[in-house]
């Protein structure tokens, strides 16, 4: 009998043995879970955080882009419109051709001299406002012209 006391003595040893082993495995088991659990939780909350940044800030150059797309067709339409407008050397010929004119107007006794002549005073004439305060006036004056206007009777 007592080899049969020795074997349930160390089956008994061995299953107390098995059981605090089962045991403490389950505890470092349910904490490594724990662990794992809360890392997935917080990589979870990273991810959705770094999701909600990066559609802001798509939505943010989404938005700039459009901005950007609608002021540069306005410089478009602007920079055709200002191209179809004559510039200053196109209004300066005119403003020369107006005062020759209507000093031809006045003398008129030989149209061909009287129009180079006149054409000649007055690119002299304008050239000469180009410097000093006589172009700073002109900008908020308007030109005033020797020529007689012919009324209809």
């Amino acid at each position: 009998m007592a080899n049969w006391q020795f074997l349930l003595l160390g089956l008994g040893i061995g299953l107390l043995v098995a059981a605090v082993l089962w045991v403490v495995m389950t505890f470092k088991r349910m904490s490594v879970q724990k662990k794992s659990d809360s890392e997935i939780a917080k990589y979870k909350e990273m991810l959705a955080q770094r999701m909600e940044l990066e559609s802001e800030g798509m939505a943010k150059l989404k938005k700039e882009n459009e901005e950007l797309r609608s002021a540069n067709e306005n410089f478009r339409v602007s920079l055709q419109t200002m191209s179809q407008k004559p510039g200053k050397r196109e209004i300066a010929r005119l403003q020369v051709y107006q005062t020759a004119v209507d000093r031809l107007t006045i003398n008129s006794p030989g149209f061909g001299p009287a129009w180079q002549a006149a054409l000649k005073e007055s690119e002299d004439e304008f050239s000469k406002t180009l410097s000093g305060t006589i172009p700073f006036l002109r900008k908020f004056i308007p030109n005033k012209t020797d020529a007689q206007l012919i009324e209809e009777d």
